[in-house]
């Protein structure tokens, strides 16, 4: 799980430092996770920091995903 946490990095300085913890906490979870994907199974499998409000705060946020795709991208 760490290499997750390690390619999310180049993510940090495009994100508040909230939004950035809870990206890594969904992201890690998405990972793991079986069957069907909805924000109360991610809350489910989630551990410390994931919890159903704090997985429907982060979809409700604007978040500009071309940027960060892009940032990836260029990073790696």
């Amino acid at each position: 799980m760490n290499e997750i946490t390690t390619i999310l990095t180049c993510l940090h300085p495009l994100l508040d430092t909230t939004t950035y913890r809870q990206l890594q906490v969904i992201s890690q979870t998405l990972l793991v996770m079986t069957g069907r994907i909805t924000m109360l199974g991610i809350s489910r499998w989630a551990e410390k920091g994931g919890s159903y409000r704090t997985v429907q705060r982060f979809f409700a946020k604007e978040i500009l995903w071309d940027s960060l795709n892009w940032r990836l991208q260029k990073h790696y």
